[in-house]
């Protein structure tokens, strides 16, 4: 699809790669509905900012009502607990499930008649590498993560007869101000690459849903995804620095 003249709805647009989409959409012409459960923290001139909450069943079918030009849904945000399946607390488990699978399968039962009315259009869930090789200080995320490309993959079956594209984007690594205070208080410190900045990101995402890709990989997403053929691995951390 062409995302001049689009109209693009972005969750979690308050901070991160949210932020960032809803700047490069309107940067290539489109129009923007920037969605966050805060919404008085999202400062994007120019776009329309829309109270959303996706695990609140009633403010997804409010913007579903108010955003009914949409032609492209991108599922980015979501909660970023962090937790221990095993022995961590199991209600970080289920908000991280209820927030990244059922969160992001809220969205689309919503915007798939949307998207059917305006043409089919495209969903781009945002993903991560941790899909398909956890990491050992989240492996709650990490399995919240791999519900979330099964959905995907699932999604994209459903909604195929509609001309809807759906998409997965699987970064590896994403230089938030999150990630590096994270790593910094771990002992790590991330790699200067700016194929890891939230920027270059974006625009990886972007140009890939323009080219109709159906899986988009950054290197350490097309690392992981390589491992899927060979014996479990665990993210390390140590490789990065």
């Amino acid at each position: 699809m062409q995302l001049q003249g689009s109209t693009a709805l972005v969750t979690g647009t308050n901070s991160g790669l949210g932020r960032h989409f809803a700047i490069e959409l309107l940067r290539r012409g489109a129009k923007v509905y920037a969605t966050a459960r805060r919404p008085e923290l999202v400062d994007i001139p120019g776009a329309e900012v829309l109270y959303t909450d996706i695990t609140d069943h009633t403010s997804i079918e409010d913007a579903a009502e108010v955003a009914t030009d949409v032609d492209l849904l991108i599922n980015n945000g979501a909660y970023m607990g962090i937790g221990s399946l095993v022995s961590g607390d199991l209600n970080v488990v289920r908000q991280l499930m209820e927030s990244h699978y059922f969160g992001t399968l809220a969205m689309i039962r919503a915007f798939a008649p949307v998207l059917a009315n305006n043409g089919g259009g495209a969903i781009l869930n945002v993903l991560s590498a941790v899909a398909w090789t956890t990491v050992e200080s989240n492996t709650a995320l990490a399995a919240a993560k791999s519900a979330q490309w099964g959905l995907t993959n699932g999604v994209r079956v459903e909604l195929a007869d509609q001309g809807t594209l759906v998409a997965a984007f699987v970064p590896g690594l994403v230089a938030s101000e999150t990630l590096k205070e994270a790593m910094k208080a771990s002992g790590f410190a991330l790699p200067e690459d700016p194929r890891i900045e939230p920027d270059y990101l974006v625009r990886l995402a972007l140009d890939g849903i323009e080219a109709g890709e159906v899986e988009i990989l950054d290197r350490f997403g097309a690392e992981a995804k390589a491992t899927l053929s060979g014996p479990p691995r665990t993210f390390d951390l140590t490789a990065l620095t």
